[in-house]
């Protein structure tokens, strides 16, 4: 009896490439993507779920389906992929140092100019020795 070709095993294992060689040239230049790769967990995800029901038909079915030597390796494989990219968006990202350059909680803020809302520039200290309050909020991004 001829074995079929296990496809879930291979097309599980192409998501999960896909999900970690498309990070950094595709979903890292967009912000709804790139502050949480819910795209790439999907193809892990999506990618994971074939790899297990492929894994599953090679051993219950291995007369009638391949996969009982490339399965499991291209499981590990995987597995292994999925762990380094979670490794590195998860934990590493978050390990950057902060800035020496940038003001403290309670330092003085630098003198700066900005233009408005209507182009006119409008200076920190001009805000301050008008008697009102500036209020300045610091996004700590990583471009």
């Amino acid at each position: 009896m001829k074995r079929k070709w296990n496809w879930r095993l291979w097309v599980g294992f192409l998501l999960v490439l896909a999900g970690l060689l498309s990070f950094v040239p595709v979903f890292a230049q967009f912000p709804i993507t790139r502050d949480f790769p819910w795209v790439n967990l999907s193809l892990f995800a999506i990618g994971g779920v074939l790899l297990m029901i492929g894994l599953a038909r090679a051993y219950r079915q291995s007369e009638a389906y391949r996969g009982k030597v490339s399965g499991p390796i291209l499981t590990i494989l995987s597995v292994l992929g999925i762990a380094f990219f979670c490794y590195g968006i998860f934990y590493h990202a978050r390990q950057l140092p902060a800035s020496a350059q940038a003001p403290h909680a309670g330092q003085k803020a630098p003198d700066f100019s900005l233009p408005d809302q209507n182009g006119k520039m409008v200076s920190l200290s001009d805000l301050l020795s008008s008697g009102k309050g500036a209020l300045l909020i610091f996004y700590r991004g990583y471009w």
